[in-house]
């Protein structure tokens, strides 16, 4: 883990992100209750995030050369939804995973694979859905209620890729577990996050550029 990272008051368009926080802080607000409001409405704004690429700090942007990172951006003081960042070297992936809570991933840069996996009753290895290719853009939901459990992979051989997830709680203060592939076998996890400091969303003393 990084000892520190730097403030982030030179990013001209990192209020593209307070914005969005500021819309989904008043979505859970009014429907925080209602899961299904909350994906069908935030499944909007996180695409309106991610089509513009130019407000993410190149501090939370930088792949590890070994594992995949996943960089906190945002908390809400309540804990009612997290904001997070997450970069995939080539080749990186990430093991058979539960969330618990609901997800939204939109894929900001390059592509990511993704298979969902159903648990069986018994025990025994997950069973693999079809996997989807995601590209830029694109914006996928995940919850116990519709579907929790998948393995997500950078599609690029050759550059990173990332992507902005959303999820209803602290996501990496969350209890969690990994599926064994061939066994099913489950290990309880907490992801933590890559980052040690967070984006300055809140420091407008840098001057602001007009437009052309």
């Amino acid at each position: 883990m990084p000892d520190s990272l730097p403030p982030d008051t030179a990013i001209p368009n990192l209020p593209r992100l307070r914005g969005f926080i500021a819309d989904f802080t008043r979505l859970v607000e009014r429907h925080g209750d209602d899961e299904a409001a909350v994906l069908d409405a935030g499944r909007v704004l996180l695409a309106g995030l991610i089509a513009d690429d130019d407000w993410l700090p190149d501090a939370y942007a930088q792949p590890d050369p070994v594992h995949y990172r996943q960089y906190l951006l945002h908390c809400d003081p309540y804990e009612r939804f997290s904001v997070v960042s997450f970069v995939w070297g080539p080749g990186q992936r990430t093991p058979i995973h539960d969330h618990t809570v609901w997800g939204l991933v939109g894929i900001l840069r390059g592509m990511e694979r993704s298979q969902r996996f159903d648990l069986q009753p018994q025990g025994g290895p997950p069973v693999a859905h079809p996997p989807e290719i995601l590209k830029a853009g694109s914006v996928e939901a995940v919850s116990p209620r519709i579907g929790d459990v998948h393995a997500i992979s950078n599609a690029l051989p050759d550059r990173p890729s990332i992507s902005i997830h959303v999820y209803g709680g602290n996501i990496g203060a969350v209890r969690r577990t990994v599926f064994d592939p061939l066994t099913g076998q489950r290990k309880p996890f907490i992801s933590g996050y890559a980052n040690s400091a967070l984006p300055n969303l809140w420091d407008r003393s840098q001057p602001v550029p007009h437009a052309a």
